[in-house]
């Protein structure tokens, strides 16, 4: 069965279950919610843990071997199963649905995977996980859930501030939930319990910095014109090298162009991201950007690069402010309508 991760606390308090597996796209989600499980399981009495982190060279048999054999101090156990590609394979599959088929006596197990597709939710390893066991997914967080989110968590340090001072805060981590973890952390140590004002939230995390030039990129291929402008004047203010920014920028254009070409080309989607390297839930925005996006417009754009390169380099007139400018213009020229 199926539970939404802010029904798990209720849950064990009435019992454990034999099996859990939760999965979603929000790593501190996700940890926190296999953390409460263990600590849960370790409280009612499963002392020893096993764990496996299944990748290459992962034996299967090693985790069939952990169901049947017993402790040598006649130790309740937490059987540990991490699978982060999301993708047990032909035989991991099959060893799954094994496994849940007899599961372990005096053993609670955890399953952790990544975010999952459609396609491999549908898959028999995957629903005999939820039907013998509880599933708990942790879907990603919108940001306008990100408000909630943060004063739900200054409420357990017992502190609380203004709606406006919490857009800020929200704003300011660019949804990056472990970043909101710290700032919230931080204030719990910087001041005491009761309302903080507006002034002692910004002083305290308005000097880290909150942008990276990943963080850019998917911006600019999410066509998101207003989280590009913030983010590259993010990164102006904090005084992120140039030429590192157009690197990157330069080499997400060239990764469009080899898209659009192959699309192009008739070349499947799913060909074209394997060749690129390009996984998880970067694939769909990828392609949508590729297909947006003319390949005129794309071989322009990596010419303007190479113009703000010149500008960079001092081989072309303009100065640095010349040159933050011409990558702001690089970025609204593909991230607005009449790039199409």
């Amino acid at each position: 069965m199926q539970i939404k991760a802010d029904q798990l606390v209720k849950h064990l308090q009435k019992h454990l279950a034999p099996l859990y597996t939760v999965f979603g796209a929000e790593p501190l989600l996700v940890a926190e919610t296999t953390d409460h499980i263990r600590n849960k399981a370790r409280e009612k009495g499963f002392s020893e843990h096993e764990r496996f982190t299944v990748d290459t060279h992962f034996r299967w048999t090693d985790l069939l071997n952990a169901s049947n054999s017993q402790s040598l101090f006649g130790d309740r156990k937490i059987i540990d199963v991490r699978i982060p590609s999301g993708k047990p394979g032909k035989e991991g599959g099959k060893a799954l649905e094994n496994y849940c088929q007899t599961l372990p006596q005096d053993a609670i197990t955890l399953i952790t995977l990544p975010r999952l597709d459609k396609q491999s939710q549908s898959a028999k390893w995957f629903k005999t996980l939820e039907s013998k066991g509880v599933m708990i997914p942790i879907y990603a967080m919108e940001q306008a859930q990100l408000p909630v989110w943060i004063k739900n968590r200054l409420a357990l340090q017992q502190q609380s501030i203004d709606q406006e001072t919490l857009l800020f805060i929200a704003s300011q981590v660019e949804g990056n939930l472990l970043a909101a973890k710290q700032e919230i952390q931080k204030l719990a140590l910087l001041y005491p319990p009761g309302n903080l004002t507006f002034e002692q939230v910004k002083n305290a995390i308005f000097d880290v910095s909150r942008y990276d030039v990943y963080q850019l990129t998917d911006a600019l291929i999410a066509a998101n014109t207003v989280r590009y402008t913030r983010i590259l004047n993010g990164l102006q203010s904090e005084g992120m090298a140039l030429p590192l920014i157009l690197t990157v920028v330069s080499e997400q254009i060239r990764q469009l162009i080899f898209l659009r070409k192959g699309l192009n080309q008739g070349i499947p989607a799913n060909q074209l991201l394997k060749s690129a390297r390009i996984w998880g839930e970067r694939q769909n925005i990828a392609i949508n950007a590729a297909k947006r996006i003319t390949i005129e417009r794309l071989l322009q754009s990596l010419l303007h690069a190479a113009k703000i390169d010149q500008i960079i380099k001092g081989m072309a007139k303009g100065n640095p402010k010349d040159a933050w400018h011409e990558l702001l213009l690089l970025g609204l020229n593909l991230t607005t309508k009449h790039a199409r």
